[in-house]
């Protein structure tokens, strides 16, 4: 599935974790429906209604108090990416050039491939503090070293609990243009 604007990591997995936890309450699989299945075309651009359910601290801390909604592609002539049944992709750009990130979302968490350099990459887990200080330095995106993600050091406690992530037989892919 393709999403046209604003796929670079820091900008997208925090509101992706954020959309798994709250929006859709640890459930991979609806989520995957909403991102991928349920789109005929693609996203135009993901928007902060990912982040309903998400407490409000959460959402001024993610958004910075701004609010705008999920658009989907009006067009037909997306890129469509393959692979097996058990992934879909979500292809994402910033307007201009190549597919850069990919996003598969797996039911233990979401990996995150720097798509010039790697065909995979690191595993973030699904109950990762949406917070959490990301690069979108697509070198930090090795596949065989950690993540990049640091938790925030004084992060007061959310005040609505995320659900424990549902675990989903198969694994879902999102990429970044």
């Amino acid at each position: 599935m393709h999403v046209h604007f604003d796929g670079t990591p820091d900008n997208k997995l925090p509101l992706l974790l954020a959309a798994c936890q709250y929006r859709f309450a640890g459930d991979v699989e609806a989520m995957a429906r909403h991102l991928i299945d349920d789109v005929p075309h693609g996203w135009d651009e993901l928007g902060t209604d990912l982040l309903d359910g998400a407490p409000a601290a959460l959402r001024r801390s993610l958004t910075g108090g701004e609010d705008f909604p999920s658009r989907q592609i009006d067009m037909t002539n997306v890129i469509c990416v393959g692979g097996p049944p058990d992934e879909r992709t979500l292809v994402t750009q910033d307007g201009i050039g190549a597919e850069e990130w990919a996003y598969v979302l797996h039911p233990h968490g979401i990996e995150v491939i720097a798509l010039q350099a790697y065909d995979r990459g690191p595993v973030v887990a699904w109950d990762t503090d949406p917070r959490s200080r990301v690069t979108a330095n697509p070198s930090a995106w090795h596949p065989d070293t950690p993540a990049p993600v640091v938790a925030p050091r004084t992060a007061p406690r959310l005040a609505a609990a995320a659900s424990a992530p549902a675990a989903t037989p198969a694994s879902r892919k999102i990429t970044r243009r």
